[in-house]
């Protein structure tokens, strides 16, 4: 059985860094592309970033690139969003999910997995 599991999220000011954490088990970690996904409330579900099965691809929103950075350590099978220069419209849920392909893609089809999610909220 497939498990995601987020943490890092929190309250911050507009300019401010945090670093989201996604553990992943229950599937071969490093065979599959990971991404990240937001909510925010009365909106649809957006792409944020992914990254390959073997890390060594990324591909970024348009709204996050040069601000947000996604990594992985498939020793540990976690997986993670670092964000800087956080805006009040990056507020929303965030989620991990694991797609059923290695290389990096923002459809949200793909993806078969998902954590709980994890709350950000950036304050102005």
């Amino acid at each position: 059985q497939v498990q995601l599991v987020e943490s890092g999220g929190g309250l911050v000011q507009a300019g401010d860094s945090l670093r989201l954490s996604c553990a992943a088990s229950g599937r071969t970690f490093s065979r599959y592309a990971m991404g990240w996904f937001r909510q925010a409330p009365g909106k649809e579900r957006e792409f944020v970033a992914s990254i390959s099965g073997s890390g060594y691809t990324t591909y970024y929103a348009d709204s996050v690139k040069g601000r947000f950075t996604i990594s992985r350590d498939n020793a540990k099978n976690l997986v993670y969003l670092q964000m800087n220069s956080l805006k009040p419209e990056d507020t929303a849920v965030y989620y991990c999910a694991t797609s059923r392909i290695a290389t990096t893609s923002p459809n949200v089809s793909l993806y078969d997995y998902w954590g709980q999610g994890t709350q950000v909220t950036v304050s102005s």
